[in-house]
């Protein structure tokens, strides 16, 4: 520390913020030119023009660097630029892995693979707060609703080495290369790492819904190397052999064996006899799992849900807040033991290291490893240790090894968090609390009052006479309250301003992949973070001591689990706030790029001396600029149908040629009840689809009838898109999941309208006419085909009925009282079904074009290829789902038709 008075002091009036300058963070800049290039390989894939720009920028560089340097640094950048081209051309792409696929065929194959990933599923079956367990990726494809009726233990993911070749004469291994990943039920496996199993398998490809916006299961598996997916019992596994371990097959061994420890611990004696609100249950074991070591794979979907709505999810991301908290702990412990700086720096990098490794060693991880390495160094060395220079240090090496990563959200928000803290929130705390912080330091020697600014020395001044005053009053240890009453002031202020920037920088990606405008992440974080700061305190050493014994583990782990329990209490509690759940479309990309030009404004306004209320302004805005409501992607003066593709289920969206909207059925899983642990298809596929066309709001809904394959994802359209009316037909006297969702309609203020047969109405410009079922109709029992709503919307000479899943009796009264009349548009019947699109039928209709809603690889063998053959003997156009993916038909009120295929995600 300088000597008191010394004329270099942080004390003296000297610039608080310095200005931002190309010298300051030339990393940053280098990072941002490889950024640029990388992002313009993905559209420029001329090698030859690539070599000739690196040979002209290199030449560039160097001549500049020994004649014209003021200028070197245009050439030099460039150069960053080409870099980073090149870094993205020779990435080896993700293969496709078509040879293993090739046998997913639904024939029963002998399989043989290495094992390089085994998961506990215990947590998600065994779990008292979460008895029905949250099916997960890796048991069952989203789509592939036909999953074995026992639930999985274990899943397992493979290195393939050979499957079995079956031909009508004989079988023969063949080599095959891929990944594959099996959900095992039935007791666990004494597996390991390397081990080297055969058994029994139907393979499967991961379905992917072609709508844009949707996400892409298979794409995330394909990521981790996995094509396809399988189930097993465990009794027709058998170990052959093994084989060389992978390094990644060591670390996810590694974060295997640190969960199953903490699991360990929550099923030991000693924590089961703590009292109850101090014991880690097995829920607790997981999100302590998620935590500190990255395996998300037990968290129920209800808790995942509950964190995203509260903007806190990112706790459960071991990233640089983790990492951070780990390696301060330790730096400040080594140096508080009088450790040289150099042993201090090398032994929290070796011990931050480990513990990354111990997670899995994710590329969140590898990032904030990164970037606390530089930052750590750059310290040790005297080198610039600006946060912006050693962020940008941080990201160059990770793009540099994986330029992919530049486009996974993972990256971007950790970039964005970093960005906020170090270039936004820290000029500013710096320009509001300096004075304080001066004020505060040393505050009882009076000749440094001389050495501050006026402000301060005033300040300081009267927090000694408050002093006194208090010394008088209350004895000689009173006299610091004012000083660690304005010490606790600047810590809040400079808490809820490193909060409110972060949560404004993280509007936009979490308006863009989550669809969320999280209006209370500002409160929680400023509770949860620093609960969580404690709890990992806590939790590294229980941890630590549980390795030794379960007693040892005992204090720490009561501690640890009160901590958890509040802050679950609390997100529990919060989330279910109306205001908690505001769901938004992504904006457009021009309000994308406004944002990000708005941050880069704030970091370089903010150290300016004069002008920095510019960047507070700039920051202001952020928000409205992401947020601000934008006109729907619709087309007017025509009728728009589009048939989404939802697997084996229903859901068309209806645009009338005024722009209102109505969804017709919302999909879901066949057979199966709504439930929020199982994987939602209105979540995931339907609102993403609406949001993509920037659909806020829905003006009506109709459900056909109560089948989990159309109203499956109706609740979560209903959260989401908070449609202004239901339109329904059949209320059967037994299906509790309807009743559920008139209840779930009645509390968002959903006006429910009941229609027969006969009735009609206008509606946006289009003329609906009820056709079935018939005002007599009644069902008191569970829901069947024939409750089916059908409706014809009409639009001048055009027209299109959906028809739901009406069967052939529905379909008979319908032609016999009248009511069908020739239509341009029909959305076939269940599925192409055989009980349905009667010959009868198809003659009244009388269709131009036809959409089939159906699942590829479905059990049911729809459609069926009588119906096909009977739309083709009609010359009736016909799409289907599960060939093409989502289909918009657009229909103009002179009758005409046309067909196309939005663009896919």
């Amino acid at each position: 520390m300088p000597a008191v008075g010394a004329a270099n002091s942080w004390m003296d009036d000297v610039p608080v913020v310095e200005a931002l300058h190309l010298r300051s963070m030339p990393m940053m800049a280098a990072a941002l030119c490889f950024a640029a290039g990388d992002v313009l390989a993905r559209r420029w894939q001329e090698t030859f023009f690539l070599a000739a720009a690196s040979v002209l920028v290199l030449t560039l560089a160097i001549g500049s660097v020994r004649t014209r340097q003021r200028i070197a640094v245009i050439p030099v950048l460039a150069l960053w630029v080409v870099v980073g081209c090149w870094c993205a051309q020779i990435q080896p792409p993700i293969l496709p892995q078509h040879q293993l696929a090739q046998y997913a065929d639904g024939l029963s194959r002998t399989v043989r693979g290495r094992v390089v990933r085994v998961r506990s599923l215990r947590s998600l079956t065994h779990n008292s707060a979460d008895a029905e367990g949250s099916p997960q990726p890796w048991q069952a494809e989203p789509g592939a609703w036909e999953t074995e009726p026992d639930p999985a233990t274990e899943s397992v993911d493979l290195d393939v080495q050979a499957v079995e070749e079956v031909t009508p004469d004989v079988s023969t291994m063949r080599a095959v290369q891929g990944g594959v990943r099996m959900a095992v039920s039935g007791s666990a496996l004494p597996l390991a790492c390397g081990d080297v199993v055969e058994m029994p398998l139907r393979l499967r490809v991961p379905d992917t819904y072609r709508d844009p916006g949707a996400w892409s299961h298979s794409d995330e598996l394909l990521a981790e190397g996995i094509a396809v997916q399988a189930s097993a019992k465990a009794t027709r596994v058998q170990i052959v052999g093994q084989a060389e371990r992978s390094w990644r097959c060591r670390l996810y061994a590694a974060q295997t064996w640190a969960a199953g420890r903490m699991d360990a611990f929550a099923d030991s004696r000693a924590n089961h006899l703590l009292p109850r609100r101090a014991q880690i249950s097995a829920q607790d074991a997981t999100m302590l799992n998620a935590m500190l070591f990255g395996d998300r794979g037990g968290l129920t979907q209800t808790l995942r849900v509950g964190f995203e709505r509260t903007g806190t999810f990112h706790l459960f991301v071991v990233s640089g807040l983790h990492i951070a908290l780990l390696a301060a702990a330790m730096f400040w412990i080594l140096r508080k033991a009088r450790a040289p700086e150099g042993v201090a720096v090398i032994s929290t990098i070796a011990l931050a290291t480990g513990y990354a490794l111990l997670t899995g060693f994710g590329v969140p991880v590898q990032r904030a490893l990164c970037m606390t390495a530089a930052y750590l160094l750059a310290r040790w060395l005297s080198r610039e240790t600006g946060p912006l220079n050693a962020l940008g240090t941080a990201a160059l090496a990770v793009l540099v090894l994986d330029p992919r990563a530049l486009f996974e959200a993972g990256f971007q928000m950790t970039f964005l968090v970093i960005v906020a803290i170090a270039g936004i929130a820290l000029p500013i705390t710096r320009r509001l609390l300096t004075t304080c912080n001066r004020a505060i330091y040393l505050l009882w020697i009076v000749r440094l009052d001389a050495s501050v600014p006026p402000r301060a020395a005033q300040l300081r001044v009267r927090l000694r006479m408050f002093g006194v005053l208090l010394e008088a009053l209350l004895g000689k240890h009173a006299r610091d309250i004012p000083r660690w009453l304005l010490h606790a002031f600047v810590w809040m202020v400079d808490a809820v301003l490193l909060c409110a920037v972060t949560e404004i920088c993280m509007v936009l990606p979490m308006a863009v992949y989550f669809h969320r405008a999280t209006l209370l992440a500002l409160p929680m974080n400023l509770v949860a973070v620093p609960l969580v700061a404690g709890l990992m305190c806590v939790a590294v050493p229980m941890f630590c001591l549980s390795l030794v014994s379960n007693w040892l583990a005992m204090i720490p782990g009561a501690i640890a689990a009160l901590l958890l329990h509040a802050v679950n209490a609390l997100v529990r509690h919060l989330s279910h706030a109306a205001i908690a759940d505001l769901r938004v479309p992504a904006p457009s990309a021009a309000a994308i790029a406004a944002a990000c030009v708005a941050m880069a404004f704030c970091c370089w306004a903010l150290r300016l001396r004069k002008r920095w209320g510019l960047g507070l302004a700039a920051a202001a805005i952020i928000p409205l600029l992401l947020l601000w409501p934008e006109a729907p992607l619709v087309r007017h003066g025509v009728l728009e149908v589009t048939a989404l593709d939802v697997g084996q289920g229903d859901s068309l969206l209806v645009v009338a040629p005024d722009g209102e909207t109505l969804l017709v059925d919302a999909g879901g899983p066949v057979g199966q009840a709504p439930s929020a642990e199982r994987w939602d298809v209105g979540e995931e596929v339907v609102a993403p689809y609406l949001w993509s066309r920037r659909i806020r709001r829905l003006d009506a809904v109709l459900l056909t009838h109560a089948h989990s394959d159309h109203m499956g994802g109706m609740p979560a359209v209903l959260r989401d898109m908070r449609p202004r009316e239901l339109w329904l037909s059949v209320e059967p006297g037994d299906s509790p999941d309807l009743h559920a969702l008139l209840a779930e309609a009645q509390q968002l203020g959903v006006r429910v309208r009941w229609f027969r047969a006969g009735e009609a109405f206008a509606w946006a410009g289009l003329q609906a006419s009820v056709l079935s079922p018939e005002v007599g109709y009644g069902n008191a029992g569970t829901a069947v085909n024939d409750d089916s709503l059908v409706m014809r919307l009409g639009f001048g000479k055009a027209g299109v009925l959906l028809e739901g899943d009406a069967e052939r009796p529905s379909e008979a009264a319908m032609v016999a009282h009248g009511r069908v009349t020739p239509t341009t548009l029909l959305k076939i019947g269940h599925h192409g079904s055989m009980t349905s699109t009667s010959p009868a039928f198809l003659a009244a209709v009388a269709p131009q074009d036809a959409v089939i809603s159906v699942g590829r690889h479905n059990t049911f063998g729809h459609p069926r290829f009588e119906v096909l053959q009977r739309l083709e003997a009609a010359k009736v156009r016909t799409f289907r789902t599960d060939r093409f993916g989502a289909e918009t038909f657009l229909l103009t009120s002179d009758g005409r038709i046309s067909a196309s295929a939005p663009a896919s995600n």
